[in-house]
C-alpha cells in the first residue's frame, strides 16, 4: 500500500511539469474537453509555432491559380513553395510519433515518410507517363541529399566545431556506400546495354533487366533492413541516439504531440501533399515552357530541393549538435532508401500500371551519379568531417546543377 502511494505521489509530481503532464495525459482515458485542448494545442504546435508555415498559404493559392488564370509557371512556383512547409512538418509529424515506436521503428518510419513527398510525385508523374520526369526528379533527390544535405551539415557543424574534428562511425558509412554503388549497378547496366545496342530485343530485353534488377534491389533493401533493425543493431546505436546521456535524451525526447495526434497529422500531412502534387506535376511542362527552363533542371535541381526540406533542416541542426551519426543516418539513408526501394517500387508499380519505366536513366544521368557517389564515399572513409569537406560537397553540387541547366534532354528517337 505504502508503495501504491509512493507512485501516486510521484505521478501527481510529475504532473505539475507541463511536459510531463503531456506525457502522462496520452495514457489517460479521452475526455471531451481535454480532448479538445489537446487538439488545439496540436494545431497551434503543429501549424502555427514552425516560422515555416508562413508558407502554406501558397498551396491554397497554386489551386486557385490553376482554375482562375492556368498560367502554369505560377502554379508550379506557389505549389513548390506550399508543399516546402508540408514536407517539413511530415517529417516533424513522423519524429513525434517515434517517440512513441521506440528507435527501430522510429527509424524505418523517419526514412519512409522523409521520402513520401519525393514518392507521392513520383506516382502521380508516373500515372500520367511522365516517366523522365520520376526518373529525373528521384535521381535528383539522391543527388541532393548525397552533395547539398550532407555537404551542408559537414559545413555548418565544421563551422560551429571549429576546434576539434567531428567523427562519426564509419562502419555505418561504409555499408550505405555500398549500397548506392550496388543502385548504381542496377542503373548503369540498362543503360549501356540500351547505348551500346547490344540487347537481344531491342526497346525489350532493358525493360525485362530493370524490371528483374528492381526485384533483386528490393530484395536486397529487406534484407539491409534486416541487418540495421535485427541482425546488427549494435553497429547503428549511435545512429539511433543511444549513446547519448539521460539530460540530453530526456531533453531531446520529449513528445510534444500525443501518438494518435501525430497519426492524424500524418494522414492530413500526406493527403494535402497527395493533392498538391498533382496539380505541381501538371504544371511542370507548361512552367518550362512559360519559364524557359529544361524540365531536366525543374526535376532534378527544383524538385528534390522539397522533398528533401525535412531531411535538409535536420541534418544540419543535429550536425550543429555534434551528432553527426545522425546528420549522416538522414542524408545518406534517405539516398539509400531511395535509389535501393523508391526508384524499384516505381519501376514495379509502372509493370503493374503497364508504364515502360525503367532503370535506364540515359547515360548522362547515370554518369552524375556514378561520379557522385565515388566522391561521397572517399569523403566518407575517414570516418572524419570538416567545414572545408562541406564546402567541397556543396560546390560540387553546384557544378551538377549548373551541368543540368545546360543539359537538353534525348529525344524519344532513342527510345
Amino acid at each position: 500500500m505504502e508503495k501504491d502511494r509512493d507512485e501516486e505521489k510521484t505521478l501527481v509530481g510529475r504532473s505539475l511539469s507541463p511536459r510531463n503532464m503531456q506525457a502522462f495525459e496520452v495514457f489517460q482515458p479521452p475526455i471531451s474537453k481535454g480532448s479538445l485542448n489537446g487538439f488545439l494545442c496540436s494545431i497551434h504546435t503543429v501549424l502555427f509555432k514552425a516560422k515555416i508555415n508562413l508558407l502554406l498559404p501558397f498551396g491554397p493559392m497554386a489551386i486557385l491559380l490553376h482554375y482562375l488564370t492556368r498560367k502554369h509557371g505560377w502554379v508550379f512556383v506557389c505549389s513548390l513553395i506550399g508543399i516546402t512547409p508540408l514536407a517539413e512538418r511530415l517529417g516533424y509529424a513522423t519524429e513525434q510519433l517515434s517517440h512513441f515506436t521506440g528507435p527501430t521503428v522510429g527509424g524505418l518510419l523517419n526514412a519512409t515518410f522523409g521520402n513520401a513527398t519525393e514518392m507521392i510525385i513520383s506516382l502521380y508523374a508516373l500515372k500520367n507517363g511522365m516517366i523522365r520526369v520520376v526518373q529525373q526528379s528521384l535521381l535528383g533527390s539522391i543527388l541532393s541529399n548525397m552533395l547539398l544535405v550532407l555537404g551542408c551539415a559537414f559545413f555548418a557543424g565544421g563551422i560551429v566545431h571549429h576546434r576539434k574534428v567531428q567523427v562519426f562511425d564509419k562502419a555505418a558509412a561504409v555499408v550505405n556506400s555500398g549500397l548506392l554503388l550496388m543502385a548504381v549497378m542496377g542503373l548503369m547496366f540498362p543503360a549501356v546495354l540500351h547505348f551500346t545496342r547490344s540487347e537481344v530485343q531491342y526497346g525489350k530485353s532493358e525493360i525485362a533487366l530493370s524490371r528483374f534488377s528492381s526485384c533483386v534491389m528490393l530484395i536486397a533493401y529487406a534484407s539491409y533492413l534486416f541487418f540495421q533493425l535485427r541482425s546488427q543493431r549494435s553497429l547503428y546505436t549511435s545512429v539511433d541516439g543511444e549513446g547519448l546521456n539521460e539530460s540530453e535524451s530526456e531533453e531531446d525526447e520529449a513528445p510534444e504531440i500525443s501518438q494518435w495526434e501525430a497519426i492524424i497529422w500524418l494522414a492530413v500531412l500526406t493527403t494535402w501533399i497527395s493533392i498538391l502534387s498533382g496539380y505541381l506535376v501538371d504544371a511542370i511542362q507548361g512552367a518550362s515552357e512559360s519559364m524557359n527552363l529544361p524540365v531536366a533542371f525543374i526535376s532534378v535541381i527544383l524538385l528534390p530541393i522539397v522533398g528533401n526540406a525535412a531531411e535538409h533542416a535536420s541534418a544540419i541542426m543535429f550536425a550543429m549538435k555534434d551528432k553527426l551519426d545522425i546528420s549522416l543516418g538522414v542524408a545518406i539513408g534517405s539516398c539509400t532508401q531511395i535509389s535501393m526501394f523508391v526508384i524499384p517500387f516505381c519501376v514495379v508499380v509502372g509493370w503493374i500500371m503497364g508504364k515502360q519505366m525503367d532503370l535506364n536513366f540515359q547515360l548522362f544521368e547515370t554518369a552524375t551519379l556514378f561520379i557522385t557517389v565515388l566522391v561521397v564515399a572517399f569523403m566518407l572513409q575517414e570516418g572524419t568531417s570538416n567545414y572545408f569537406k562541406g564546402l567541397m560537397l556543396i560546390l560540387c553540387y553546384l557544378i551538377v546543377a549548373a551541368s543540368f541547366f545546360v543539359h537538353m534532354d534525348p529525344t524519344n528517337d532513342d527510345n
